[in-house]
C-alpha cells in the first residue's frame, strides 16, 4: 500500500549524494544495476490494448514481478496542481468499486487481500512515469487472487474523498516541514532554476496540493491511465501465454485516455545564474548544474564513465581527490547525471563549513572546467572501466532488480540487447568521446549554482575562478 509521506523524499527532495539512484529512470549512475550475462532473453511485443509488454521468464524461483509504467508522471500536472500526479497514484490502491462480481473494496480490505496471499505491491509517481509495481508467488491460487485485486484498482478506482483529504494533510505537513531543510531548499531552487517554466522545473507546494480535488484525480486517471501509455514488464515464474492472459486482465478495461500534451524543450541557459539563500544550518549546502542529457542520447555511455572519474567514482573520483582530500573541505563531494525523456539535470553537490563555502565552491568550479577542457587520463579511463564492469554482474542477482533495468529498456525505448551490450559499451569508450560529451553537455560558464546557508559566497568564489575578461555572471537576489 503507497504511502504518500514516504514517496515524498523521492519526489520532492532528490538524494543529494550526486550520483542520483533512480535506476527506473535510467539514471548515470556510478554503479549501474545491469548484469553482463549473456544474451538475456527479453521477449516483447504490443497488446491488443495498445500496452508494451516486455517477459523475462526466470524459473528459479516461483515468483513473478510486475511493473507497469504509464506515462502519467508528475510533467502533466496542470498549472496550481503540483501534485496530482503524485497523489492519482497513490491513491489508485485506496478503494475499488465493484466490478465483475467482486465487491467493493476499501483501502484497509486492499492491503489485507494482499496480504494474505503474501503479495506486495505498490504505486508511486517520478517526472515522467507512474509506477505500479506487484510481486506475489506464481501459484495459480496467490496470482489470481493478488493480480486480481490489481486488476480491480486499476480500472476501477475509488479515489475516497476521506482519504484524499488524509493524504492531503499528509504531504502538506511533509512538504512544510521539507521546506525548512537546506538540503530540500537546495534542491527545489536549483530545479526550478535549471528549468524555468519547463514542468520538470515544478514541484508540489502546500497551496498546490491542497488545490487537487477527488475530480481532479478522477480526470487525470482517466485521461493519463490508458493501455496505450504503459509499458508492463513481468520477470518470473510464468510463460508468454500467461503473461498475454494476465496483461489483458490488468489493463485491457483501463480507460481510453486522451492524446498527451506536448512538452515544451528545454531552454538551454544563456548565461549562469547564481542563487544565494541565507539560512542558519551549521553547513552551508552547495548544488551547481544544469539540464544536460537527454535518455536516449548516444553520449550515454561516455558520461558514464566520465562522470565515474569526475565525482561518481567516490573516494577514486577527482572531485573527492581534490576537495575533501587535499584540502579537507566536505566528508563528501559527488557528481551525477538524471537523464529522462527530455534533458535531464547534471549536478555537482556537497556540504562544507560555513566558512569555507567560497573556497569549496572555487575549487569545485575550477575541478570541472579543468575536466571539461582537459578530459580523464588514460588511467583514469582504465580505473573508471574496471570497475563499471566488475560490479555490473552484482546488479542482476534478483529478479526486482532484473525487472527494473528491463522496465527501463521498455519505457525508454533502449534496444532489447542493451544489457547484453552493456560491459563491451563500456569498455569501447574513450578519452576523446568524454571529452567531447562532455563539452556537449556540461558548460561551466553557464551553470547553476544555489547555497543555502552563509551569504556573500558568490562575489569571492566568482572572481577566483573567472578567465580574464570575463563578465560578471547573471546572479538571483536573495528573497
Amino acid at each position: 500500500m503507497m504511502k504518500i509521506s514516504a514517496r515524498l523524499r523521492a519526489f520532492c527532495l532528490p538524494a543529494r549524494t550526486g550520483l542520483l539512484a533512480c535506476v527506473a529512470a535510467g539514471a548515470l549512475i556510478a554503479a549501474v544495476p545491469l548484469s553482463a550475462r549473456a544474451a538475456l532473453p527479453i521477449q516483447r511485443w504490443i497488446a491488443p490494448s495498445g500496452a508494451k509488454v516486455l517477459l523475462v521468464e526466470s524459473r528459479s524461483i516461483p515468483m513473478i514481478d510486475l511493473n507497469i509504467d504509464f506515462d502519467a508522471g508528475s510533467r502533466y500536472d496542470p498549472p496550481g496542481k503540483a501534485g496530482l500526479a503524485l497523489l492519482t497514484a497513490g491513491l489508485l490502491d485506496a478503494g475499488a468499486a465493484a466490478a465483475a462480481g467482486r465487491p467493493a473494496l476499501s483501502e484497509a480490505q486492499i492491503a489485507d487481500r494482499f496480504a494474505d496471499v503474501g503479495a506486495m505491491e505498490g504505486t508511486s509517481a517520478g517526472r515522467d512515469a507512474a509506477t505500479v509495481t506487484v510481486r506475489t508467488l506464481s501459484s495459480a491460487a496467490e496470482r489470481d487472487a493478488a493480480l486480481g485485486t490489481v486488476a480491480q484498482f486499476l480500472q476501477h478506482p475509488t479515489f475516497p474523498d476521506a482519504v484524499l483529504k488524509r493524504e492531503t494533510a499528509r504531504l502538506s505537513s511533509a512538504i512544510a516541514e521539507s521546506d525548512t531543510k537546506p538540503e530540500a531548499i537546495a534542491a527545489k531552487a536549483f530545479r526550478s532554476a535549471i528549468y524555468g517554466r519547463h514542468p520538470y522545473g515544478v514541484s508540489p507546494t502546500v497551496a498546490s496540493v491542497n488545490a487537487v480535488t477527488r475530480d481532479d484525480l478522477l480526470r487525470f486517471y482517466r485521461d493519463m491511465y490508458s493501455p496505450k501509455r504503459a509499458v508492463v514488464t513481468i520477470v518470473g515464474d510464468i510463460d508468454r501465454a500467461q503473461a498475454e492472459k494476465l496483461v489483458a486482465t490488468l489493463i485491457d478495461a483501463m480507460p481510453a485516455g486522451v492524446t498527451p500534451p506536448a512538452m515544451p524543450a528545454v531552454a538551454p541557459l544563456r548565461s549562469a545564474v547564481q542563487i544565494d539563500l541565507p539560512h542558519p544550518a551549521e553547513q552551508a549546502h552547495i548544488v551547481t548544474g544544469q539540464a544536460s542529457v537527454a535518455r536516449s542520447d548516444p553520449d550515454y555511455f561516455p558520461l558514464l564513465v566520465g562522470n565515474y572519474v569526475l565525482g561518481g567514482g567516490g573516494f577514486v573520483s577527482r572531485l573527492t581527490a581534490e576537495v575533501r582530500e587535499k584540502r579537507g573541505l566536505t566528508y563528501g563531494v559527488s557528481s551525477g547525471f538524471l537523464p529522462q525523456l527530455q534533458e535531464g539535470p547534471f549536478e555537482i553537490s556537497l556540504q562544507t563549513r560555513r566558512e569555507q563555502a567560497r573556497e569549496a565552491l572555487t575549487v569545485v568550479r575550477q575541478t570541472l572546467a579543468r575536466f571539461v577542457q582537459d578530459g580523464p587520463t588514460d588511467a583514469e579511463m582504465q580505473a573508471a572501466k574496471d570497475n563499471l564492469t566488475n560490479g555490473f554482474p552484482l546488479r542482476l542477482d534478483s529478479n526486482r532488480k532484473l525487472l527494473a533495468n528491463v522496465a527501463a529498456i521498455g519505457f525508454y525505448n533502449l534496444p532489447l540487447d542493451y544489457l547484453d551490450t552493456w560491459t563491451s559499451k563500456i569498455e569501447a569508450v574513450t578519452a576523446a568521446q568524454v571529452r567531447d560529451a562532455f563539452a556537449r553537455h556540461v558548460q561551466p560558464d553557464r551553470l547553476v549554482t544555489v547555497v543555502v546557508g552563509p551569504s556573500g559566497v558568490f562575489d569571492a568564489a566568482s572572481a577566483a575562478t573567472a578567465p580574464p575578461g570575463s563578465k560578471p555572471a547573471a546572479r538571483t537576489p536573495t528573497k
